[in-house]
């Protein structure tokens, strides 16, 4: 029965997803505590693991729709695991990504206030990416739209770092090449609350058919209009 081969998708995204959680939290703990093995388990095991589990997900997907010819809020659901399999497979390349600045950085000194700052970037990120996925567990629209609404803590958490890491580089030229690789760092953070964002938005379109991707940059682009046309002439 479709329902069936349903469930049985929606278990393996799930799966999916604890995956790419569990190669996050390696690749911070990884960076935090100096551990070369960890971060080596990311880039050499993990995520082999995560580009098969992406490939037979995709195939799964594909065998359903040619066998059963899903429509309406079923066929939405396939498409948005579709699209949320492909995410995944992109945060687990952001997570690689991580892993070797990470293992450069293994034999610098400590950059305690750095790292306490990535640190807190990489809890927003992780616990949105649980939401997002707790959100199409449990169908639940509040929690995805909340997910989207916090991807600008992220984005304002990283142009800060950015900006000091500037600082710091501008300041002392020996730390150019270690300030770079936090700037890396925090950019493939950034990018994997970008992909999870992407998820949230997909669980609202699956659920009710509300296409909400670029509605806050519709919203500005009206502003912008509406502001230029009260401006004197």
């Amino acid at each position: 029965m479709l329902e069936d081969q349903l469930n049985k998708l929606k278990a393996k995204i799930v799966g999916y997803a604890f995956h790419v959680e569990s190669m996050l939290n390696k690749s911070i703990k990884g960076l935090l505590d100096k551990d070369s093995d960890l971060l080596d388990e990311v880039i050499k095991h993990d995520e082999k693991s995560a580009n098969k589990l992406e490939m037979n997900i995709d195939k799964n997907c594909v065998v359903i729709i040619a066998q059963y010819s899903p429509l309406a809020v079923n066929l939405r659901t396939i498409l948005m695991i579709m699209k949320m399999n492909n995410d995944l497979e992109r945060m687990a390349d952001h997570c690689v990504n991580i892993s070797r600045c990470a293992l450069d950085l293994t034999d610098e000194p400590n950059q305690s206030k750095i790292l306490t700052s990535i640190h807190i970037i990489s809890e927003h990120v992780v616990k949105m990416l649980k939401d997002s996925i707790n959100s199409f567990i449990e169908n639940d629209i509040d929690l995805a739209k909340d997910v989207c609404n916090r991807d600008k803590i992220v984005d304002d958490s990283k142009n800060n770092l950015m900006t000091e890491l500037i600082g710091v580089m501008y300041n002392d030229k020996s730390m150019i090449n270690v300030s770079m690789q936090f700037i890396d760092i925090t950019r493939n953070l950034e990018r994997i609350a970008d992909l999870t964002t992407n998820i949230a938005e997909d669980v609202v379109f699956a659920i009710d058919g509300e296409v909400i991707k670029h509605h806050k940059k519709e919203k500005q682009i009206d502003s912008n209009i509406e502001d230029s046309s009260n401006e004197p002439e």
